[in-house]
This record gives structure tokens, C-alpha cells and sequence, in this order.
């Protein structure tokens, strides 16, 4: 304990002062580095003196990995950081952007766009504080997560990530972060990062800023926008966020009028940290520095000058580790990026590390283990399904519903791409970067959920691609037909047609040319929505990225609980009135901003 910075009964303002006093050049740029897993190792954190490691989407230590297992390896890394010289942790980031989602068996909880529908803020606190218990039973400390974009445009292909076009939704679900970091107490200094204790993360609000209103929709884009405009839609959930001590924001890739955020020092340094009081570090996204210059990777050392000086605290490089070291360090020894600068980012990350209790507890807590995939988790996730729910049509006629379904009916008819398929229920951001199809991890499909609700003298007929002959000499009570998109992340979601894929409409069409057909959408934005087939089906409901519980749609749907969902963001007719404004009428929606139904009435 002769040490300040090793003494947790001193203030941590002065714990950074004495640990920054006592670091080398090399040390503090090894601070600002993150790199992946794949090219981490004990010896290598060690060496260079690397501040944090991740996992980028799908990088897992091997197939199926439990908790257990992602606890060993972290705890493997962090040992390398505590025999350095001055033994300074690291941190771990994952994306657990709807649960601990890269963890086979962990709890996926509905993609933000279904919990934005719910406009539960509460329900959404609770998801973060679940979802970082289970974050931490892996030994990990630092959740990329949330995602606080304005969504104006649904081609984007992030549009899942965002909780809704309307800022003060997207502001009321910045609830997650209080979740995921915990509860500040009264007269906690504004700006500065809070983590609760062990139980709790570290949380990032991203992407800072306009990544939601880029042109056209499409990622990693272009936002055209007055500073007004930014401030008021953009900017605004950010104000949220930082009053509840989120410790990182993580920068766009997108573009403001033609200037990368990863480069724009008046938005990073002078809006963010001096203006808004951001005590915490901003990191930048995966590979950000490389694609700042054409062709992708080149002239590296303009592009960390530019970044570094910008504001950029702790880079994600994440593979030539090496490199970015050597050309980091040559920057600041010839004075290009002062050393004021390297300062002030090694102090930002430090503050977060000893917020967070790493040099206190730096290795996994493995009595949370049991955790994982828990009861009460996956009923909070099948409450958030039921919440999630928007019921868009319900019945041909007005005054018949056609909802509740009767789950004593003779013989029902389960059919579609998604009935049975957890991996499409899920989305993107679920085992691997983007998703994928099939039993990806543990839980319950919509079939699985129907067979559970039904009767026991119910017959239930499941057929993914029905043909004519389906419906010759067998009579259906009804059929619920589930279809939708197929995962994506990121720039491969991008779409600027949003029609619903493998002949989707045709197959509902075919059913309910036969049968009464309840239609369920699963999707991570509104797509195009044809008015023949809404003639044609009973009930319609926009399902979203529900997760690993399919479940809380039978409970819905079957009459146990009643809709409660809203259209977190308008449902345009055709593409071409994208991007759509809540609030004006001159677009003539398909379906309103706010628009949901229940089995009886409209809900406003």
C-alpha cells in the first residue's frame, strides 16, 4: 500500500494522479489500445502494456463456450495485465447489445426496436441489470451497449438497434444504462462514470453522433443536418446518458455533413467532454481508423493523428496491435499529438478502471454463474416479448375480432420460415456478428411455444413451406403464419426495397386463400406491407427481434395477456416516403407512429 493509486480508501482522482505520475510513454499508450482476442495473449498484454481486450461479434473462445469458459480465458488475459509492472487490469468489452448475446445459452432479450414498442422504461432497466450479471459471470466487465441512435430511416441496416425515430422514446430507454452500471447515488457529480460493484458494467452509449439520420439510410453514411437539428433529435439521448454516469461513449463511423465523427474534434472534444461534462473515455468503433482513408487502411499515421487529436481516448484497433503501438508512439515523441492529449486519455480510461473496481476485483466472480440463461431472466425476456408485441390488424371485420386465438381448437396450422427457427427469431448480434439460422443457442421458437399453449387434445400440424395438398381433406380452425427477414448487421442490412424475403407474402397469401390466418412479422424494422395481402389475412402482428423466448408471444396471443406494444417508429406505405417524420401527416403512414391495437380497442 505504499502505493496511492494500489490504496482504495484513497480518493480516485488521486489514485490517478499518483498511477499516471509513475507511467512510462509506452505504458499510457498501451492504455489507449484495444485489440481482439485472437491476436491477445497473456505475454502480449503483458509486454505492450494493453489497456483492454474484446471480443468482436461471433469471436468466441470455440463453439458452444459456456460462461464458465469465456470466465477462464478472460481471467487468462487479466492475469498477463496484473503481472506488469504497475499491474494495471484490463478491461474486457463484448457486445451485449440484448443480452450477453455472443454466449451460448445466455438470456436474449428482444433487439431494442421491440423494447422501444414497449415504452417501459423500468422493464428496460431491469434487462440491463440481468443482462450484466450474466455479462459478469463470463468475467466480463464492459457491455458495448446501448445503442442510443434516432432511427429516421428504416433501410438502415442498424434500424434494430435503435429503440425508436422519436428521441424522447429513445431518451426514456436510456434506462439500460442505470441497469447495466447501476443506480448513481443523490449528488453524483454530473458526467462522471459510475459503476455500482461487482454485479454491475461498464456501459458504452453509442454511436455518438447522427449515426441513425445518415442519408438514405445507409450505414456508416452521410448525416445532413443543421447543429440545431443534431443537438435536438441526435444529440439529446446523450444528455441522459452521461446524467446517469455512463463511463464510454464509442464514436460513429457515419459522417456530419461530410466529416467523420471519428475525426471531428469539435463534436468529440468541445461538445462532448467540454460542453455536455464527459468524464468518461470515448473509444472508437472496430477498425474506425482504417477506414478513414482510401484504399481502406492506408496512410494509418495521419489517421491516428487525426483520431488521437480529435479526442479518441482508447482505440479498437483490433489486430495490428503492433503497428498502431509504433506509429502511436512515433506521433507523441515527435509532438505531432501532444502529450497533454496522451494524458488526459490514460487519465479518462484509469477513472473508469478504478470506478469499476478493477484493481479490487479484476478476475471473474464465479458465484454468478448459475445465473446464465436463469428462470428469472428469461421470464423478464418473455415479459419484454409479451410488452413488445404490436398488434397492427385484428380481424376483417371491426367489430369481430379475430384475437384471442382458441387454444382449444381442433386442428391448427403452424407454418412459415420463421415458426421454428431460434437463430431467425433472434437476429443479428446472436453467437456470431450477424446471425444466423437454426438452434443457435438455447431457447424456445414460436412452434415450440404454440405446441406448450395449446390444449391437449389440440392437433398441431406443422408444415415450414405448405404446398395445395396441405390443405386436401384436413380442416384447419385457423393458421398462424410466421415469416420475416433474415439476420444482418450493420451494412449487410442495408435495404433499399424492405420487402418481406423468401416469397414470405405469397406464402401467407397461399394460407390465407384457405384457412383464417393470423399473420406474425418478425423483423427489425417495418418492411412493405402489400394491400392485397392485408386484405387478405385475419390478424397481423410486428413481432420484431423477439429472442430466445417464444413464449411471451403465446401468452399474448392466446388471450393470457393483453397487446401493449406501440409502433416505436412509423410504418411507411412504400419506400419511396422514407425517410418518414412522426408527426407528419403529409406522408400518409400505412400504420401511425404510436399506433397499436389491442384485442378490443386502439391504443394511443
Amino acid at each position: 500500500m505504499d502505493c496511492i493509486y494500489k490504496n482504495p480508501n484513497e480518493p480516485i482522482e488521486g489514485r490517478i494522479k499518483d498511477l499516471l505520475s509513475r507511467m512510462t510513454l509506452k505504458e499510457k499508450i498501451g492504455q489507449m489500445t484495444q485489440i481482439d482476442r485472437t491476436v491477445a495473449s497473456p505475454s502480449a498484454i503483458k509486454d505492450f502494456c494493453i489497456g483492454s481486450v474484446l471480443s468482436g461479434g461471433g469471436s468466441i473462445p470455440f463453439e458452444k463456450a459456456t460462461s464458465a469458459d469465456w470466465a477462464d480465458m478472460v481471467d487468462g488475459f487479466q492475469k498477463g495485465a496484473l503481472e506488469s509492472r504497475l499491474g494495471i487490469p484490463i478491461i474486457y468489452g463484448v457486445d451485449a447489445v440484448h443480452g450477453n448475446s455472443n454466449v451460448f445459452g445466455a438470456t436474449i432479450f428482444p433487439h431494442n426496436v421491440g423494447l422501444g414498442a414497449t415504452r417501459d422504461d423500468e422493464l428496460v432497466r431491469r434487462i440491463g441489470a440481468a443482462t450484466a450479471l450474466e455479462v459478469r459471470a463470463s468475467g466480463i466487465q464492459y457491455a458495448f451497449a446501448p445503442c442510443v441512435a434516432v432511427c429516421k430511416d428504416s433501410r438502415w441496416g442498424r434500424s434494430y438497434e435503435s429503440y425508436s425515430e422519436d428521441p424522447e422514446v429513445v431518451r426514456k430507454m436510456t434506462s439500460l444504462i442505470t441497469g447495466l452500471q447501476g443506480q448513481p447515488p443523490q449528488g453524483h457529480p454530473k458526467g462522471y462514470p459510475f459503476v455500482g460493484g461487482r454485479n454491475n458494467v461498464i456501459a458504452c452509449a453509442k454511436h455518438f453522433v447522427g449515426d441513425g439520420g445518415t442519408d438514405k439510410g445507409i450505414n456508416e453514411g452521410n448525416t445532413i443536418s443543421s447543429y440545431e437539428d443534431l443537438e435536438r433529435i441526435h444529440l439529446a439521448p446523450y444528455l441522459d446518458c452521461i446524467s446517469q454516469g455512463v463511463c464510454t461513449v464509442m464514436a460513429s463511423y457515419s459522417s456530419l455533413n461530410g466529416r467523420k465523427l471519428h475525426a471531428d474534434y469539435f463534436l468529440l472534444t468541445e461538445i462532448l467532454k467540454h460542453k455536455l461534462g464527459f468524464k468518461g473515455f470515448l473509444i472508437s468503433d472496430w477498425e474506425a481508423l482504417d477506414r478513414l482513408a482510401d484504399p481502406y487502411g492506408s496512410n494509418y499515421r495521419n489517421c491516428i493523428l487525426s483520431t488521437v487529436n480529435a479526442g479518441i481516448d482508447m482505440v479498437m484497433v483490433p489486430f495490428r496491435y503492433q503497428f498502431f503501438l509504433n506509429e502511436l508512439m512515433y506521433l507523441v515523441e515527435s509532438g505531432a499529438i501532444p502529450m497533454t492529449r496522451v494524458d488526459d486519455a490514460v487519465e479518462r480510461i484509469l477513472r473508469v478502471k478504478f470506478v469499476a473496481g478493477l484493481f479490487e476485483h479484476p478476475l471473474s466472480d464465479r458465484s454468478l454463474l448459475d445465473l446464465v440463461g436463469c428462470k428469472a431472466h428469461r421470464e423478464l425476456a418473455r415479459e419484454a416479448v409479451r410488452k413488445s408485441l404490436v398488434l397492427l390488424k385484428n380481424g376483417k371485420d371491426p367489430k369481430k375480432p379475430f384475437l384471442p386465438l382458441d387454444r382449444n381448437a381442433e386442428r391448427i396450422l403452424v407454418t412459415g420460415t420463421h415458426a421454428d427457427d431460434l437463430g431467425y427469431q433472434c437476429g443479428g448480434w446472436t453467437i456470431t456478428w450477424a446471425g444466423s439460422s437454426g438452434r443457435t443457442t438455447i431457447g424456445t421458437t414460436i412452434l415450440d411455444a404454440v405446441k406448450e399453449a395449446v390444449g391437449d387434445k389440440t392437433e398441431v400440424i406443422y408444415e415450414q413451406n405448405p404446398s395445395p395438398e396441405t390443405f386436401t381433406g384436413q380442416a384447419f380452425s385457423y393458421a398462424i403464419v410466421v415469416v420475416g427477414e433474415e439476420p444482418y448487421a450493420e451494412t449487410g442490412g442495408d435495404n433499399p426495397v424492405l420487402t418481406i424475403p423468401f416469397n414470405g407474402p405469397e406464402l401467407v397469401s397461399l394460407v390465407a386463400d384457405k384457412v383464417p390466418t393470423l399473420m406474425i412479422l418478425i423483423s427489425g424494422r417495418p418492411l412493405v406491407l402489400e394491400p392485397s395481402l392485408l386484405e387478405k389475412i385475419d390478424a397481423l402482428i410486428a413481432a420484431w427481434l423477439p429472442g430466445s423466448e417464444g413464449v411471451g408471444i403465446t401468452d399474448v396471443i392466446f388471450g393470457d395477456y393483453e397487446f401493449q406494444g406501440r409502433l416505436p417508429i412509423t410504418w411507411f406505405k412504400t419506400v419511396n416516403q422514407l425517410p418518414m417524420r412522426a408527426g407528419d401527416n403529409s406522408f400518409d403512414p400505412l400504420f401511425p407512429f404510436g399506433f397499436g391495437l389491442t384485442s378490443s380497442k386502439k391504443v394511443f
